[in-house]
């Protein structure tokens, strides 16, 4: 997403319109049109003036990504009962249909032994409640998953 993009995502989330940030700034709504088209690009000190009208760091405001700020507020605002209640196997399949077959092709006890095995030592090590080293697990074999795709490149 351009940065004409994220000034736009930005200004939409704090409900303003391009007039009223324009009247805000002393410039005209047109320029904040170039802005959000990319035509032309903010000076750093109105992209300053910008992010502390859209209440963000200015990094912020640079990086800004609607997609992942949505995504991130939803995990924060669901229930841990409404987590449960979710088939994160078939909701994840439409994107990864190989979620939705291995039941048929893998020998899941076998590896389920083994992770569990290893939730097991995680536990008595650490301390950790089941919870938090199934936690744990997850993030280190996507630690592992990101080294791997880097090395392949």
């Amino acid at each position: 997403m351009g940065l004409g993009n994220h000034l736009f995502h930005a200004r939409k989330k704090k409900g303003l319109s391009q007039e009223e940030v324009a009247e805000r700034l002393g410039i005209s709504r047109q320029t904040v049109s170039k802005w959000e088209t990319d035509e032309t690009l903010p000076d750093i000190c109105q992209s300053k003036r910008l992010a502390v009208l859209y209440g963000l760091s200015l990094d912020e405001l640079v990086e800004f990504d609607i997609d992942i700020k949505e995504i991130q507020e939803v995990i924060d605002r669901t229930s841990e009962e409404v987590s449960d209640k979710i088939d994160w196997t078939k909701a994840w399949s439409r994107k990864y249909p190989v979620l939705s077959r291995y039941q048929a092709e893998v020998d899941t006890a076998f590896y389920a032994a083994k992770l569990d095995k290893l939730l097991k030592d995680l536990e008595k090590k650490y301390g950790y409640n089941e919870l938090d080293a199934m936690l744990v697990l997850k993030d280190i074999l996507a630690s592992v998953w990101k080294d791997r795709k880097k090395n392949s490149r």
